[in-house]
């Protein structure tokens, strides 16, 4: 083995810091790269820059060796590169892999014979030998399979997930090669308790992508359910707790004023997209997906249905994150309904234990600080996210009137959506 680095995380996210953190838990050697000089600085402070690592895991990391840098050079002796930069969408939310085949290009003018490559950023199938692979051939003048190893390893963190951690969750891996994937495999055996093989790339691509359009498209389904309920006056609230004793063939989801963060949202967009390249039509996603997209709008027509008039109300929303419980606020549902409220004359606050700061478009929401009197002075608060700091008892007796997004509140001035 070469002197150097066992591991360098390229892109040191929400995908890439649990990664680097688990396998320097493991007694790897471990760096990163991420082209963003605030990460860096911040982890040589010792702070982590997202949830699910914590400052005490970053100062683990540091005391076992671990360094973080914008320096490319970081990569020159890597034994394994690992690369976990985002793969969102377009401002016509098309999929973006500007940052993908920047990173494959950085990692190409370095790569050296033997080395793993490993992709970790979720996309659509064919992104490994048809993005990054060519990428790489061309910038180090090596051969996929030959001078060095490719495969696909799909990232599968869930933010604030206590049970389900990086290593006690199953590792899919699909190697270029059979001989990439005993590689691939036997590098992730060092610190992932169970590694399943799929058969090559595209297999293991399409499976991230299986997983959650799953969830997307349950979102649409039972969110239609509780539109339907809502005409019918039936608890939808009930009607899935119900439905969730059955011990087989059914997995609960619930409704909620709309799909948000890295992946749900933006994972069948890259499905879709792909699959329409190719000439087939996802129909079921799609319909999935104009559900979802109103989901924002049922909720600001709640309000507006419960105030009579939305000008000049005063409306506070409760967690602008896009889970309950994390700071991160990509694709938050939040913000397209804080949005349409300003746009029906609403003056909008928000308050979020999590969420320091959140715009919409170029204009950021004024944040309460003292939630109780927030509460009592807004003419309707709406609970989106119920992060565990929320007492709801408390928002129940305090709000003049709580829209529950979440089922979770109850009392004569609370509403559920």
């Amino acid at each position: 083995m070469r002197p150097g680095a066992d591991l360098v995380v390229v892109g040191l996210g929400y995908a890439g810091l649990p990664l680097a953190e688990t396998a320097c838990r493991a007694g790897l050697g471990v760096t990163g790269f991420d082209v963003d000089g605030t990460v860096v600085e911040t982890l040589a402070a010792g702070r982590s820059p997202v949830t699910g690592v914590s400052d005490a895991d970053v100062a683990a990391m540091l005391d076992a060796g671990f360094t973080a840098s914008a320096d490319p050079a970081q990569l020159d002796a890597a034994d394994t590169v690992v690369i976990c930069v985002p793969t969102g969408l377009t401002a016509d939310r098309a999929p973006d892999l500007g940052p993908l085949r920047a990173a494959s290009a950085t990692v190409g003018d370095r790569l050296r014979p033997g080395t793993l490559v490993v992709l970790e950023s979720t996309s659509f199938p064919g992104t490994t030998e048809e993005v990054v692979l060519p990428i790489l051939e061309r910038c180090s003048g090596l051969r996929a399979g030959d001078d060095f190893y490719l495969a696909f390893a799909p990232e599968r963190i869930d933010p604030g997930n206590r049970r389900f951690g990086l290593a006690g969750t199953p590792k899919v891996i699909g190697g270029h090669t059979p001989l990439c994937a005993k590689y691939c495999a036997t590098f992730y055996s060092r610190f992932v308790d169970a590694v399943v093989v799929a058969r090559g790339t595209r297999e293991a691509e399409l499976a991230k992508l299986l997983e959650n359009t799953y969830r997307f498209v349950n979102i649409a389904l039972v969110n239609e359910f509780a539109r339907y309920c809502e005409t019918t006056g039936i608890d939808v609230w009930d009607v899935v707790h119900c439905a969730g004793t059955k011990p087989f063939g059914f997995a609960s989801f619930h409704p909620g004023p709309g799909v948000g963060g890295h992946c749900i949202p933006v994972d069948p967009v890259y499905l879709t997209t792909r699959a329409g390249q190719e000439g087939f039509t996802f129909t079921l996603v799609d319909a999935a997906a104009r559900v979802n997209e109103q989901l924002p709008v049922r909720v600001v027509d709640r309000a507006g249905t419960l105030l009579g008039d939305l000008r000049g109300a005063a409306v506070l929303l409760l967690g602008v994150t896009y889970k309950a419980d994390v700071a991160d606020v990509r694709e938050s549902p939040a913000r397209p309904i804080a949005a349409q409220l300003l746009a029906r004359g609403a003056e909008v606050t928000y308050h979020d234990p999590h969420a320091a700061g959140f715009d919409v478009g170029d204009r950021p929401l004024r944040r309460a600080t003292d939630l109780r009197a927030a509460a009592a002075a807004a003419d309707l608060t709406i609970l989106l996210q119920d992060h565990r700091d929320y007492d709801l008892v408390l928002l129940a007796n305090a709000s003049r009137l709580l829209l529950d997004t979440r089922g979770k509140a109850s009392g004569c001035r609370v509403r559920h959506l």
